[in-house]
């Protein structure tokens, strides 16, 4: 074999670069012609390690980098999605929260209007008309309200609870107008009373068809600390019953005929209990009574004469040392023969172990002749239990 053959064969795994670096001079005497390589070994070709590990690395940190920042853009983006979706829905249930507390007050001041003595035809027709535009103006008001996408069904139901206060309202108007000259009481107090129904339908409406569903939407929404809020109109359905309706009929068309009470009026002191143990209270024996947090008293109210009353009130003392404790309620409406309850609660500390009275009075109605039985002092001495 030549030498020239000898150099085809010898070859090495090296770069280019590598090869065309001057080789060392190889030791003479080695036996080989020309100062050629040395003999290799049996371990065959030599190997040696690449060359571009270090930009490998480089460009897997790069991208390692780059996957981070998506990951960590990604999140930021979807926190200020979920804020700016809470801060829509807070500022959604703000505004026809609003709403519905405004459309509340209209409630609280008609059934006020109602229990009114001495309330004539003329000044309920003109307050009445007053507290529907204030209505059609909450309906407005409701309608020009931004909801969410999700809580568009619930907030159409909110809608539809505040019109139905207006046409409520609107068929006590009108049922006051036509049976103003009417002799059937009783016939004029239905009328009243079904469309009070509409009243109480529109609470219904409200609570569960608007305000349950809003908050069902919020929960699947993964909308957290936001509430739906609430909006009561009739805070009391009794004064909106047939019987009541019927009382309050003749109450109006007597006062508008010369305002002056007819029949037998009057309202007497039932009973009185401490509460929360039920006991009943005596005016000739001591009670002792165990006071708790809880501690409490519910005074009953009978309708003593032949009318309905409206806004009887009532009134509770316990004498102390420093200054006495005084608590005043109202019954708002109250038939011929019917007992009402009004309760006192959360009351400052009272003096232990001492005797003391629980004074309790009820203010006579217009045209109250007998007050015999309008007030009661009980002797009582609160112990620690």
């Amino acid at each position: 074999m030549s030498i020239h053959d000898d150099d085809i064969l010898d070859f090495d795994f090296v770069d280019d670069e590598t090869q065309e670096r001057t080789a060392p001079t190889r030791p003479s005497g080695d036996g080989v012609r020309g100062g050629g390589r040395p003999p290799r070994g049996p371990q065959g070709p030599r190997l040696r390690a690449p060359q571009g590990i270090t930009p490998l690395l480089r460009l897997i940190g790069l991208i390692a980098f780059a996957i981070v920042v998506v990951v960590l853009l990604v999140v930021w983006v979807q926190g200020c999605s979920n804020d700016k979706q809470r801060d829509d829905y807070n500022a959604y249930m703000t505004d026809i929260g609003a709403v519905g507390s405004d459309s509340e007050q209209i409630g609280e001041e008609l059934a006020t209007l109602l229990t009114t003595p001495g309330l004539k035809q003329a000044v309920l027709e003109q307050k009445l008309a007053g507290f529907i535009q204030q209505q059609e103006l909450d309906v407005q008001r409701a309608q020009d309200v931004d909801s969410p996408g999700p809580l568009t069904p619930a907030h159409e139901q909110a809608i539809e609870a505040l019109q139905l206060r207006v046409s409520g309202m609107q068929g006590l108007l009108t049922t006051f107008k036509t049976t103003a000259s009417a002799k059937d009481a009783t016939a004029a107090g239905q009328r009243l009373s079904t469309q009070g129904s509409r009243l109480e339908a529109s609470d219904v409406v409200w609570q569960d068809l608007f305000r349950a569903q809003a908050t069902q939407v919020t929960l699947d929404e993964g909308v957290e600390g936001v509430t739906a809020p609430p909006s009561v109109f009739v805070q009391n359905a009794e004064l909106y019953s047939t019987r009541s309706m019927t009382s309050i009929w003749q109450r109006v068309h007597g006062a508008s005929t010369g305002g002056t009470p007819t029949g037998a009026h009057g309202s007497g002191l039932a009973y009185t209990k401490a509460l929360p143990s039920g006991q009943q209270l005596s005016t000739s024996t001591e009670t002792t009574i165990e006071t708790s947090t809880e501690l409490g008293f519910e005074v009953g109210v009978t309708n003593t004469g032949e009318n309905q009353e409206v806004g009887v009130e009532v009134t509770l003392t316990i004498p102390k040392a420093t200054s006495p404790i005084v608590r005043k309620g109202t019954i708002d409406v109250i038939d011929p023969g019917e007992t009402k309850t009004v309760r006192f609660s959360e009351l400052p500390e009272v003096d232990f172990g001492e005797r003391t009275t629980v004074q309790v009075s009820v203010k006579p109605v217009a045209g109250e002749t007998n007050t015999g039985n309008n007030s009661a002092e009980y002797p009582v001495i609160f112990s620690l239990g």
